[in-house]
C-alpha cells in the first residue's frame, strides 16, 4: 500500500446557497481521497478550534486519516464562502484562517519523510520548507493552481517531482511548451488540466492526453480537480502504466461530481459571522 499525506492548507467551503458547509482544501482533499482510492494518508496542518475546524477534524478522522501531527489551535478556521449566480459557481469572501501559522518542525519532516509522497499546494504557506521537503521526501507533488505565474514556477517548480497546474489558454494543447519549460526545471510528471478540455501531460518524453469522463448527475464540480491528482497520485506510485492511470483519475472526477464538497460531510451553517470577515 503507497502512503500520501498532505501538508498546508485546509479550508471549510460554505456553500451559502445551500446554507451548508463543506470540509476542503487542496492538501487535505488530495490525501483524503487518495485514502478512498486505497493509499494509507495522512494530514498535517494547522486547524482552528472553531465551528469549522472541528467539522475538518471529525471528518477526516472519520475517514481513517492520521492527524497526529496536525495542531488544533485557537483562533478562526480557513474557509471561502460559494455560491450559484444564474448557475454558475462564484467564489467571495474567504479567510486563510490559521493555516499561515504553519511551522515545521524535525519530527514534522520525519513524519512526512515516512510517506511516499507529501503533496501540497500554492495556497498552503511551504515555500519556506519546499528545499527541506524535496531533498528528504521520496517525492513531492505540488498543485501550482490557476494562480501560477512564470516566476513562481521558476523559483518553485525545481523542488517539484509531480507538478500540476490549470490552464491560463482557452485551448489546453497550447501549453506544450510550457510543459516542456517546466519539466526541464525538474518535475517528472507535469500535469496540467482544462476543465472540459480534460488534461494534458508530460513526462520529459511524451505528451498524453486524456478527455474528460462524462458525469451523469453532476451536482457540485468543486472537488473533481482533486480528485483526478489523488487518483493520479495513487496509480503512479503503484507503478500503472500512464495512459491507465490519467484514465482511471478521469473516472475519480467524474463520480466526484456527484455529491457536493469534494468528500461530502455538509454540515448546517449556524453562524454567519464570516460573511463579515476577509483576508
Amino acid at each position: 500500500m503507497v502512503s500520501i499525506i498532505g501538508v498546508g492548507d485546509n479550508t471549510v467551503d460554505c456553500y451559502l446557497h445551500l446554507g451548508k458547509m463543506y470540509p476542503g482544501g487542496n492538501a487535505v482533499n488530495v490525501p483524503v481521497l487518495a485514502h478512498r482510492y486505497g493509499a494509507a494518508a495522512s494530514y498535517l496542518g494547522w486547524i482552528a478550534n472553531d465551528e469549522r475546524g472541528n467539522l475538518l477534524v471529525d471528518s477526516l478522522n472519520n475517514e481513517g486519516i492520521d492527524l497526529s501531527h496536525s495542531r488544533i489551535v485557537s483562533g478562526d478556521n480557513a474557509y471561502c464562502e460559494v455560491n450559484v449566480v444564474e448557475g454558475e459557481r462564484v467564489f467571495g469572501q474567504y479567510s486563510e484562517g490559521v493555516c499561515r501559522q504553519i511551522q515545521l518542525t524535525e519530527a514534522d519532516f520525519a513524519f512526512i519523510t515516512s510517506h511516499d509522497l507529501v503533496h501540497t499546494s500554492l495556497y498552503s504557506f511551504i515555500e519556506p520548507y519546499i528545499i527541506e521537503l524535496h531533498k528528504t521526501s521520496p517525492k513531492v507533488s505540488f498543485d501550482f493552481t490557476s494562480d501560477w505565474d512564470q516566476d513562481y514556477l521558476a523559483q518553485f517548480a525545481k523542488h517539484v517531482d509531480i507538478a500540476l497546474l490549470s490552464s491560463h489558454t482557452a485551448n489546453l494543447y497550447e501549453n506544450r511548451e510550457l510543459l516542456a519549460w517546466i519539466a526541464s526545471q525538474g518535475p517528472e510528471i507535469v500535469i496540467i488540466t482544462g476543465g472540459e478540455q480534460g488534461a494534458l501531460v508530460y513526462d520529459g518524453k511524451q505528451y498524453y492526453s486524456q478527455p474528460v469522463v462524462p458525469a451523469t448527475n453532476i451536482v457540485d464540480t468543486l472537488g473533481a480537480g482533486d480528485a483526478f491528482a489523488a487518483s493520479f497520485l495513487v496509480e503512479y506510485l503503484g507503478n500503472t502504466p500512464l495512459p491507465t492511470a490519467l484514465q482511471l483519475a478521469a473516472q475519480s472526477a467524474a463520480k466526484t461530481c456527484q455529491y457536493y464538497g469534494a468528500f461530502g460531510y455538509g454540515a448546517p451553517i449556524t453562524n454567519n459571522k464570516f460573511t463579515q470577515k476577509k483576508g
